[in-house]
């Protein structure tokens, strides 16, 4: 299976890369990317003009998610530009995608350092706000110091990514990595009666599996208003099942973080492994395939009522306790209420055998 992804002239022989974050933050860590991990492109820690202070302990993972109230690099751009990047690039043997942030003037001191280093560079405006001007303003002070596409990252606080995504384009940027932390949010601790890994506010930004289904539509809608901007998407990926749900929903490469927290710095090198086998079981050949693959879009007002396959039943009761309408009991097996089904689709979806179907959901 080929796995290899290109876009703006850059090419990947795998469409995974790392998110930017406490992976990548120094020489050992992005050698850790290409010697052990195996990504495609590495992405560094994002890079700011200040240095950072940061509240210890800064991380915290749940079952779906993981809150981080880390800001940027821990280490001042001059180190970056003085040791990490010239010691990495010495063994560069794939893209390199500088991660930078924030402002217009940070972007002044910033590119014009980092230019000879960069294959492309990753844009964080985390901490701009949401007026498209400032930002448009922002890409326009990035393309002045550069040739080499940069992608612009995304917040979900953004409320009209179509018209982030316009602005961004007709102001110089090549595309948009999409999306960043959710937040902010809040970790409490019922025991203790306080807060938790937050800063000074108490607040922290939140990841990992939970915001994927956020992520995916914002990556579908950027795509479908700006055909022509190349798209990142990055947000709650834990296997090669979700690299190939990003693609089709528009990326042409993807990034992850969370769950390498999550599950281990493993993860990176099995992803990259599984994803010949989930190319196989969709019917792909490459990763270019899914790519330029269209979405189709079926949606049914009619009635349908489920039905089991018996031979799958293991009989857990999962959808008798929790059908919203009532409408599944046991009686020797497993019955459908017709009168009372609302077609909803839960009982399928939360099926852990695949026993119960309904044909418009294939």
């Amino acid at each position: 299976m080929k796995l290899r992804t290109t876009f703006d002239g850059i090419t990947l022989e795998n469409p995974l890369m790392p998110a930017s974050g406490p992976l990548t933050g120094d020489t050992e860590k992005l050698a850790f990317m290409r010697d052990e991990a195996g990504v495609g492109a590495v992405v560094t820690k994002t890079i700011c003009p200040r240095e950072p202070e940061i509240p210890k302990p800064c991380i915290y993972t749940g079952k779906h998610y993981v809150q981080n109230s880390e800001l940027w690099s821990e280490h001042p751009m001059e180190r970056w530009v003085e040791s990490f990047l010239p010691e990495y690039v010495e063994k560069k043997d794939r893209p390199l995608i500088i991660s930078v942030g924030y402002t217009k003037e940070d972007m002044e001191i910033l590119i014009p350092k980092l230019d000879a280093f960069a294959d492309a560079f990753e844009v964080s405006t985390h901490y701009v706000g949401t007026d498209l001007s400032v930002i448009a303003d922002t890409v326009r002070t990035i393309r002045s110091h550069t040739d080499k596409p940069f992608y612009m990252k995304i917040s979900p606080h953004i409320q009209n990514p179509e018209g982030y995504a316009k602005a961004i384009k007709e102001a110089g940027a090549n595309g948009v990595v999409a999306i960043n932390s959710l937040g902010p949010t809040i970790n409490i601790n019922a025991k203790k009666r306080r807060i938790e890994y937050g800063a000074e506010d108490g607040f922290v930004w939140t990841t990992g599996p939970l915001i994927k289904p956020m992520a995916l539509a914002i990556v579908y809608k950027i795509k479908q208003a700006e055909p022509s901007l190349t798209v990142i998407g990055v947000g709650g990926i834990t296997s090669a099942d979700d690299v190939i749900e990003f693609l089709l929903a528009g990326a042409s490469g993807v990034q992850m973080l969370s769950g390498a927290l999550l599950k281990g710095k493993a993860l990176y090198a099995k992803i990259i492994r599984d994803l010949p086998k989930a190319l196989e079981k969709y019917g792909f050949e490459s990763i270019e395939d899914v790519i330029g693959t269209t979405l189709s879009k079926d949606v049914s007002y009619e009635d349908e009522t489920p039905t089991l396959i018996e031979e799958k039943c293991i009989e857990c009761m999962l959808c008798v306790k929790t059908c919203p309408y009532f409408a599944i009991d046991f009686k020797d097996r497993i019955t459908f209420n017709p009168d009372k089904c609302f077609s909803c689709g839960l009982c399928v979806s939360i099926c852990p055998t695949d026993a119960i179907h309904m044909d418009k959901l294939g």
